[in-house]
């Protein structure tokens, strides 16, 4: 009988802390947008779901670092069957009719979570391209480098793949929504966050690479290295 160990367990978690955050930043991102400051006096506007969504930043990059392309693709694919299935069930949840005694007006629930829904069509579509993007430009970076400098693989391959998810989400979201300006600089506002979260979590990269290392005795791949997981290893 095989026992989790200590690697499967911590590919475990990591692996539900990325598909939460990806969860919930699509359940709230399409609700509500917010001011986070001004631009020459323009108001810099993001959506609140900016509040997780880095976190799939750091973790995309750790699992990659640790258990390789192969476990971050899988992660990635676990990650687009669970907002499907949030999909199908907010569809559901919005097609059955209000009891008498609801307690909120049924066309607040259908608003709401209406709009999320249309956040995860936005997100199955560049989510999906965004990650792979994400794992291909990390590996090559990684082999560029010879498996050296950590912040120029992990900050790469978030500057590029975000660059594409932002413009897909943001227009397949608030087409029709909003105008075409105002889509276009929430999109550039939320890219130059990511942008900038992109480079300012370099640190915490490099803190969860050393604590990994430390903690749970496990070592980056070697860049070469196609399909070896540490999970696999054990």
């Amino acid at each position: 009988m095989h026992s989790l160990t200590r690697a499967h367990k911590l590919f475990f978690v990591l692996g539900s802390v990325f598909v939460t955050s990806l969860v919930v930043s699509d359940i709230i991102g399409g609700a509500k947008l917010v001011d986070v400051g001004t631009i020459g006096g323009r108001p810099i506007t993001v959506s609140v779901g900016m509040l997780a969504f880095p976190l799939t930043f750091v973790l995309t990059d750790i699992i990659n670092e640790f258990w390789g392309a192969r476990a971050t693709r899988f992660i990635t694919y676990v990650g687009l069957g669970m907002l499907a299935l949030i999909f199908v069930t907010l569809l559901s949840a919005n097609a059955l009719p209000a009891a008498r005694n609801n307690p909120y007006p049924a066309e607040w629930f259908n608003k709401i979570f209406g709009s999320s829904m249309r956040l995860i069509v936005a997100s199955l579509t560049a989510y999906l391209v965004g990650q792979l993007l994400d794992i291909f430009t990390f590996t090559v970076l990684k082999r560029l480098a010879r498996g050296r400098h950590i912040w120029l693989r992990a900050t790469g391959s978030t500057v590029v793949s975000q660059l594409c998810d932002t413009v897909v989400v943001q227009f397949i979201n608030f087409s029709g929504v909003l105008p075409a300006g105002d889509i276009w600089a929430l999109a550039a506002n939320s890219y130059v966050l990511k942008f900038v979260l992109a480079v300012g979590m370099t640190p915490v990269i490099y803190l969860g690479h050393g604590v990994i290392e430390r903690a749970f005795d496990l070592h980056s791949l070697p860049p070469d290295e196609p399909a070896l997981t540490q999970v696999e290893a054990e």
